[in-house]
């Protein structure tokens, strides 16, 4: 075979020489390295059609501050949030047709705040089977499923991981609405708190009222009843310095916990009295809410969301090597913490001393709350004389009145 003589291409111009490069890339292919060939066959879309669905609940875990809250957002946040991620698995592993939640049948049971953790939070949706619609009613065909927590741990980051799951949630089961009620933590530390007013404070949470002046009032939610029953406020003891204040109800109103810790902190600071509360919940009294700051939302943690007890029946994960994975990664995430704290402990001693005070300028008050940093004034001014903010009825107004966004 004859070789065509070797062209001398130093005379060429720029555009001379591109144009030989194309003409040889097009009729010479390049060897591809190992012989394969880089043609792709183009992946069939999966056929959510052939296979059957269930709807289900899940119970999941989750440490908040690195998220930018629990639900899903219509515009990008500057953190994903927790829904976002945990989309994302399951479409990663084909369990749901689509990112949209509509398309599966998605519900939350209590929405938390960019930062906020929780230990029991539910959601249920639709997810595809390996059984039939029939064989998904019989407990003896469970092992047969597809192994759901396992299979989500195993691709969900260390700080969110699934606990436990429900395979047969009762007809018109809704994570969100068939809970009966929520049940929060809030971690402080009781340095310059004095817990007993606190805890009389707290006791005066107890039963129903009108917390329109413990929550953000939301005109598109257009709420006009603001009245939240209350079955536990309390303060426990955790170890020598940090305690929790243990609050469970029926349902709560957005920020209404750290709030309702904020004003708390006033008590422990003896900035405010016990009755305070009685007060910002009578209408008469404060029928617009008085301007204050809400507790910090690492503190907060959305412990326990409840049900009836005969309506749910929740299964663990056996103790098997894919799950061991999961308790792997859940301890290192634990000792990582616990071993930071150790070391923050001791670059803290090196600072102070046992006679450590936050008020080295008496003239000054660090308000509380419950981020170590709050906030100081010149003149604490207590509620009853501070500025008030609008009332609902003024925000929904305007809310209605305010030109919508036309869909595109």
């Amino acid at each position: 075979m004859s070789k065509e003589p070797l062209k001398n291409y130093e005379s060429w111009s720029k555009e001379e020489l591109i144009r030989r490069i194309s003409e040889l890339e097009r009729s010479s292919p390049l060897p591809i390295p190992n012989g394969k060939s880089l043609t792709n066959k183009s992946k069939r879309p999966f056929d959510f059609s052939r296979f059957n669905k269930r709807f289900i609940a899940l119970r999941f875990s989750y440490l908040g501050w690195n998220y930018n809250g629990l639900a899903i957002q219509k515009e990008p946040t500057p953190l994903p949030t927790i829904e976002q991620v945990l989309i994302d698995a399951m479409f990663k592993c084909k369990l749901i047709p689509s990112k949209n939640p509509s398309d599966f049948k998605f519900s939350r049971c209590g929405r938390t705040d960019k930062g906020v953790s929780a230990m029991n939070q539910v959601v249920a949706l639709e997810v595809r089977s390996n059984l039939t619609v029939g064989e998904q009613q019989l407990k003896g065909n469970d092992a047969k499923e597809l192994d759901y927590i396992n299979i989500l741990n195993s691709i969900l980051p260390s700080d969110i991981k699934i606990h436990t799951i429900c395979l047969r949630p009762p007809k018109d089961f809704d994570a969100r609405f068939s809970c009966t009620s929520r049940y929060y933590k809030y971690i402080f530390s009781k340095k310059g708190l004095d817990i007993e007013l606190m805890r009389q404070g707290a006791s005066n949470y107890l039963g129903e009222h009108d917390f329109r002046n413990f929550c953000k009032i939301d005109g598109s939610k257009q709420i006009t009843n603001y009245n939240r029953s209350i079955y536990r406020a309390e303060i426990s003891q955790i170890n020598d310095e940090m305690y929790c204040f243990e609050l469970q109800g029926s349902a709560f109103l957005w920020h209404q916990v750290r709030n309702m810790i904020s004003i708390l902190f006033l008590i422990g600071q003896k900035l405010e009295s016990p009755e305070i509360i009685k007060e910002l919940t009578n209408i008469d009294k404060y029928p617009t809410r008085p301007v204050f700051e809400m507790g910090n939302d690492l503190p907060l943690i959305l412990y326990d969301c409840k049900f009836e007890n005969d309506e749910i029946e929740w299964i663990k994960p056996e103790n098997n090597s894919k799950n061991e994975k999961t308790l792997s990664s859940i301890y290192a995430n634990w000792l990582e913490f616990s071993l930071k704290q150790q070391i923050g402990k001791f670059m803290f001693e090196f600072f102070v001393n046992d006679e450590f005070n936050d008020d080295i300028n008496s003239r000054r008050t660090r308000v509380n709350l419950g981020d170590g940093k709050g906030r100081i004034v010149n003149d604490y001014q207590p509620l009853n004389k501070r500025e008030r903010l609008e009332s609902f009825e003024i925000v929904n107004e305007r809310w209605l009145k305010k030109p919508k966004k036309k869909n595109k």
